[in-house]
């Protein structure tokens, strides 16, 4: 690969043509790994490679740097930099398309995704191939860092981004190391009473005050902080249902907790979550554990297994930001599930947009089918919530009951609703 880029560079100067160098990097990989085996990640790659190669003209090069991270040359591309930007993107969105079809290792159904970076070369400007290569990389890095499955040319500020990404994946490993997250609670209530909260991570930075979980929660996820992380809010959620049992007008309330793609995959999760358990003292029966449609998309059996045997020990499970996703009807009814939740994205133009007072009303009506209870998130006027008990949705969370509180703050509300 590195004598084909060398040529390239020097054709592409002697001719001035622009060529086009592409970096891809699997998201998640290490959790397949860790869960299925290396095995099944060997022909994950296996047909990763074969995808690639469908996607490229004969004459194009595509190689593997190690692990999950493979490059693609395109050579001979337009000498107008916008029209060769045009081609390299045609060709990287359908090797992204390629990737993010199912995978089957041996009996295992897969879903994977992948961030790539794209850089051009060429013209009149002289370079090393460690150049073309760093772009590339700092492009994939910035498609990560904006969500994964995604992907990004090189711009001049890129690096600057990369950087700044960096500094805060360090800075989250210090703030694990000195306990600088904590929860805030949101409250949930029906037609008349609080019932609970959902428990939200904030992070305390000592420099920059509380960070937005929109910055932090992406990273923790891309680099795997979200394990650990996950495992600090459960433990501080079931510490405090302990807590709330030792008081009366406390211990009805139950706490929804957040639970990663990621963590939920762990083939330990079911016995951390049962330890937790055990050592806080909580009652599981006032537990949920809150799980995205992001975690249908692959083993579905090992998804259906750990949550009979949490269900069994008497855990609840809500369906976070339904509608959103892209689970399956047929597999819905296998989970056993005690909620859906509306998301806010529905709730917030329930009133404007036919389309989602639509969905919020399909979703409602699936969940009464189903014997499922169903909440609404991000209610924030009382013509929202008026609307949603019209349509049959008894049970809400959003600034028009509270904001996410710290604890001390919650329980004077408590006292007070």
């Amino acid at each position: 690969m590195r004598d084909r880029l060398e040529h390239a560079l020097v054709g592409a100067l002697r001719h001035g043509h622009q060529d086009a160098l592409m970096f891809i990097d699997m998201d998640d990989f290490k959790t397949l790994n860790d869960t299925l085996g290396h095995d099944k990640g060997d022909q994950l790659l296996q047909q990763m490679a074969g995808r690639v190669l469908a996607c490229v003209r004969e004459d194009d090069t595509v190689a593997r740097l190690g692990g999950d991270e493979f490059i693609v040359l395109l050579e001979d591309l337009d000498a107008n930099p916008q029209e060769a930007a045009t081609q390299a993107e045609r060709v990287a969105r359908k090797i992204h398309d390629a990737l993010r079809q199912p995978y089957q290792l041996d009996s295992h159904g897969y879903r994977s995704t992948a961030s790539i970076g794209i850089t051009l070369f060429g013209g009149a400007q002289r370079e090393s191939i460690e150049e073309p290569l760093k772009r590339a990389e700092l492009a994939m890095h910035k498609a990560k860092a904006i969500g994964r499955d995604n992907l990004r040319f090189y711009e001049p500020g890129i690096r600057t981004a990369v950087l700044v990404r960096a500094t805060l994946e360090a800075d989250l490993h210090e703030a694990l190391a000195k306990e600088q997250f904590l929860l805030h609670y949101q409250a949930q209530f029906d037609t008349d009473h609080l019932t609970g909260v959902e428990a939200l991570v904030r992070w305390q930075h000592p420099e920059r005050g509380l960070v937005s979980p929109a910055q932090f929660i992406p990273v923790a996820e891309a680099t795997g902080l979200i394990q650990p992380l996950g495992k600090w809010v459960l433990e501080t959620a079931c510490e405090q249902l302990a807590l709330w049992a030792l008081r009366p007008e406390m211990a009805h309330l139950t706490i929804a907790v957040n639970v990663s793609a990621r963590q939920f995959r762990l083939p330990s999760f079911v016995q951390e979550v049962l330890t937790v358990l055990e050592t806080t003292g909580a009652n599981p029966k006032r537990l949920k554990l809150e799980l995205t449609e992001s975690l249908l998309l692959d083993n579905m059996q090992d998804v259906i297994a750990k949550m009979t045997a949490l269900k069994a020990n008497g855990v609840d499970f809500s369906l976070d930001d339904f509608g959103t996703g892209y689970s399956s009807l047929s597999y819905l009814k296998l989970l056993p599930l005690d909620q859906l939740k509306i998301d806010m994205g529905f709730v917030r133009d329930i009133l404007t947009d036919p389309n989602n007072a639509a969905i919020a009303k399909m979703v409602i009506a699936l969940a009464e089918s189903m014997g499922l209870n169903v909440i609404a998130e991000g209610v924030e006027t009382q013509a929202q919530r008026d609307a949603l008990e019209d349509l049959g949705c008894h049970a809400y969370q959003g600034y028009l009951f509270s904001r996410p509180l710290p604890i001390k703050e919650f329980e004077a509300f408590a006292r007070r609703a």
